[in-house]
């Protein structure tokens, strides 16, 4: 999987309530909207990008004679 980037955002410690939840709505309004325009393809690349594995992992020897 793909490790997101963090970046740090300032935001303003002296907004209202009514700013800040401004803010969420707005945020919300965002996701809904690129969900219904981009969400197929959105899962298509969670699914694929959570389905990458090392390849490491993939040459780990397996006993399968042990009793457990």
């Amino acid at each position: 999987m793909t490790t997101p980037r963090i970046r740090r955002l300032r935001l303003p410690e002296d907004w209202t309530p009514e700013q800040a939840c401004a803010a969420l709505e707005l945020l919300d309004l965002l996701r809904d909207h690129l969900w219904s325009l981009h969400g197929r393809r959105i899962q298509a690349h969670l699914r694929d990008d959570r389905q990458t594995r090392d390849p490491r992992q993939q040459s780990i020897p397996i006993d399968d004679d042990h009793p457990f």
